[in-house]
């Protein structure tokens, strides 16, 4: 297969879905052909095998031995989405990019209407499961708070970042570094490099095989996500800001608080350590805290510049223009 004839790469991650893989590959392969049907240009099926332990991979390897245009990775253990979207992307030869679920609650007969959003000039285009099926108590409802707060943290305008329905520029998406968990903040983290973005409403259908792995337990890493990702959209360019003010607080606290101390012992107190030990310890340690923190974000600075300087190119470019064509990127 031409590289530069592939239009579309579809990377679905796959853990024990093995009661779903041929009716996912039938309704995709359809919908793929008829897409592509009278025109040179091609596509192709990345299935990342997530450590299944039920028969997937041998389903998977059967399907790619009679189809050319459907790869298979399989994992020696399940090492997690984003582990298994990074290997999918690292293959993905197509100039858009779609990742689905392969539990056949996305429907690959909305690909087009995903593809037609690229077309019009978005680079990301999320599926927004605008009427969820999932449990009220222990999905939908922690769901809605995580994506507020997403928004909020992220400013980036989508109602569902958790959803796996998603179609990429490719060249943007290869840009942007994933790893522990990150997959469902692609979006805020191609933000970074001005990636336009919108949403899609899609159908969200029941699971009709096996039961899923996101529950209740997914809150607190969420929690922690989300501190992750504010502090790489609002600081990573500028770790001093974000230390430095941490280190001025608690400096700027315990020098106020030494030089009462100081007044104090200046102007008559004679028994400043014996009245007010557990003060002075307190303001001695915010100082020096406060300092920690100051050379914190000097390093962090640091660092930030000797990357800098050995990676020049700090930009992303969207489009050119030449002799009068308009291309994306």
């Amino acid at each position: 297969m031409s590289t530069n004839n592939v239009a579309y790469s579809v990377v679905i991650p796959l853990l024990n879905e093995e009661d779903s893989i041929p009716e996912l590959y039938a309704r995709l392969k359809n919908e793929l052909e008829r897409l592509t049907q009278g025109n040179r240009e091609q596509f192709e099926i990345i299935l990342v095998d997530d450590g299944s332990t039920d028969h997937s991979f041998a389903l998977l390897s059967e399907i790619a031995a009679i189809d050319s245009r459907v790869s298979v990775i399989q994992f020696r253990k399940s090492y997690g989405k984003t582990a298994a979207l990074v290997a999918g992307f690292e293959r993905a030869r197509g100039r858009i990019t779609l990742t689905m679920d392969g539990d056949l609650q996305h429907h690959p007969e909305d690909i087009p209407r995903f593809i037609e959003k690229i077309y019009e000039g978005y680079d990301i285009v999320c599926g927004w499961r605008e009427k969820r099926v999932d449990n009220l108590w222990f999905r939908r409802i922690p769901s809605k708070i995580a994506n507020y707060f997403m928004r909020k943290l992220s400013d980036v305008d989508i109602s569902d970042f958790g959803g796996g329905f998603k179609a990429y520029r490719t060249s943007l998406l290869k840009a942007v570094p994933l790893y522990g968990g990150m997959q469902r903040f692609i979006p805020a983290l191609a933000s970074i490099q001005g990636a336009r973005i919108c949403q899609l409403a899609i159908e969200n259908t029941p699971r009709r095989f096996g039961k899923s792995r996101y529950g209740i337990s997914r809150v607190i890493p969420v929690f922690f996500d989300l501190l992750r990702i504010h502090f790489l959209l609002h600081y990573l360019q500028q770790p001093l800001r974000f230390f430095g003010s941490i280190g001025m607080f608690f400096f700027g606290a315990g020098t106020l608080t030494g030089f009462g101390l100081f007044l104090t012992w200046l102007f008559g107190s004679r028994t400043i350590i014996h009245d007010h030990g557990p003060l002075a310890l307190t303001a001695s340690i915010c100082v020096i805290g406060g300092i920690q923190f100051l050379m914190l974000g000097l390093i962090g600075e640091m660092l930030l510049w000797f990357n800098n300087n050995r990676n020049k190119n700090q930009y992303t470019v969207a489009s050119v223009v030449e002799e009068g064509r308009l291309e994306h990127f």
